[in-house]
């Protein structure tokens, strides 16, 4: 899936915990040529060349659940969380190492063939249907936070609880270590020292954000992330860090939450209370710093 995978385990066993790495490492390979877009042969990349038939695909149960969750959270937050976004995503991996803007056209095309309606899905049978040739989906704010819950299943299933599972920064947590509340994150990561050091334990974090990769086109400042309406990279400077019970959820919610901005996160959030964010903005030299949740958990 494009990223490091790192698992932490508290425990005297060492070959017990070396078994049960060796196990969730394997499941992550597993669903990595499920839900990869960086593995020509994948299950995923299979499916978004069946846009060119329009055809049923039957889905694994993995893909289909990934896919579910994410046509869900494309409806709820009006489509700034989109799935179908992949037709953007490669025409901005050649603008940034070009460093010259899209061309108005291509960009303009890649739009017509974006759109999380296009993905029908049923439960019946686990098949999936793209109704636009040339279609292609984008798992990456989603799939590494969904394979680090199935990591987590599994280690936990060995008796290994006390755990974490670092999927490219996006973290899955168990049970705290020994003598500890729990597991010591910084927020936001070392470079956004404003930002609260946590004890975590049993819940997952996952961080967005566009302020550390970019690329400057005709004097404007572009993030590699991009708003799926528009067809165009943010320009926020914001970075958003997402607490919530699996890792699917944190990890899709913080690339929504980047390109809804604060105020409608702050709405979305009004009735989601296992849910808490950490939003901060660039301004300048300064970092705006805003904690959103409904149950002020701390």
């Amino acid at each position: 899936m494009g990223a490091k995978f790192i698992i932490l385990i508290d425990v005297d066993d060492k070959q017990k915990a070396q078994r049960g790495a060796t196990a969730a490492f394997r499941e992550c390979k597993r669903l990595n040529m499920s839900l990869s877009d960086y593995e020509s042969s994948s299950e995923l990349v299979r499916f978004s060349e069946s846009s060119q038939s329009g055809e049923k695909f039957s889905l694994s149960s993995d893909l289909f659940e990934v896919l579910s969750h994410g046509q869900a959270l494309a409806k709820e937050t009006n489509g700034c969380f989109d799935i179908t976004i992949g037709p953007l995503s490669r025409l901005w991996r050649v603008a940034r190492f070009r460093k010259i803007m899209p061309p108005e056209k291509k960009l303009t095309d890649a739009l017509k063939r974006v759109g999380h309606q296009n993905l029908l899905l049923s439960r019946k049978g686990l098949t999936g249907t793209l109704s636009t040739p040339n279609m292609v989906l984008d798992l990456g704010g989603i799939a590494k936070g969904y394979a680090a819950d199935r990591m987590l299943e599994i280690l936990r299933r060995r008796g290994l609880s006390r755990c974490l599972i670092d999927a490219g920064g996006d973290l899955v947590i168990g049970n705290p270590p020994r003598n500890a509340k729990g597991w010591r994150v910084q927020i936001g990561g070392r470079k956004n020292s404003a930002l609260p050091l946590l004890q975590l334990s049993n819940l997952a974090v996952a961080t967005s954000g566009d302020i550390e990769q970019f690329v400057v086109l005709n004097g404007k400042r572009y993030s590699h992330l991009i708003d799926p309406r528009t067809g165009l990279g943010l320009t926020s400077q914001c970075q958003v860090t997402v607490l919530a019970n699996t890792g699917m959820e944190a990890d899709s919610l913080a690339s929504a939450f980047l390109v809804m901005g604060l105020n409608k996160s702050k709405k979305f959030l009004e009735k989601k209370s296992s849910i808490s964010a950490y939003h901060l903005r660039k301004k300048g030299s300064d970092a705006i710093f805003t904690y959103l949740s409904v149950d002020e958990r701390k």
